[in-house]
């Protein structure tokens, strides 16, 4: 089973926006504990895969090594990281994958933190 965080940023933002059903959201979320192939791949950079999951109209992106995701097989998924980073509605999808991959160029994964 791999191992979902969720960005600090992301759940203050989660819980603003969805105030009582924040908890159906995170639970959502966590769900790619057991399928972490879920998901929409919308790009790399480096060996980290961007992808994205829908719920309601809005858009919630991870990240996640993408040479682990492909090789192992989900049994194997145990040391597997996905870390949410961002949402964005339809409107302001590409604005925040082009946001998500100068932080994944310029610091690294670490920059979510």
């Amino acid at each position: 089973m791999a191992q979902v965080i969720i960005n600090k940023r992301l759940e203050d933002e989660i819980n603003r926006r969805f105030k009582g059903k924040a908890p159906e959201v995170l639970r959502h979320l966590k769900s790619l504990a057991e399928a972490p192939n879920k998901g929409k791949s919308l790009g790399h950079v480096g060996g980290i895969v961007i992808k994205e999951v829908k719920y309601e109209g809005f858009r919630f992106y991870f990240v996640t090594d993408g040479y682990k995701l492909a090789i192992y097989k989900i049994e194997e998924l145990s040391e597997l990281l996905i870390q949410f980073v961002r949402m964005s509605d339809k409107k302001h999808q590409q604005r925040t994958i082009e946001e998500i991959k100068l932080v994944l160029r310029t610091i690294g994964p670490a920059g979510f933190k």
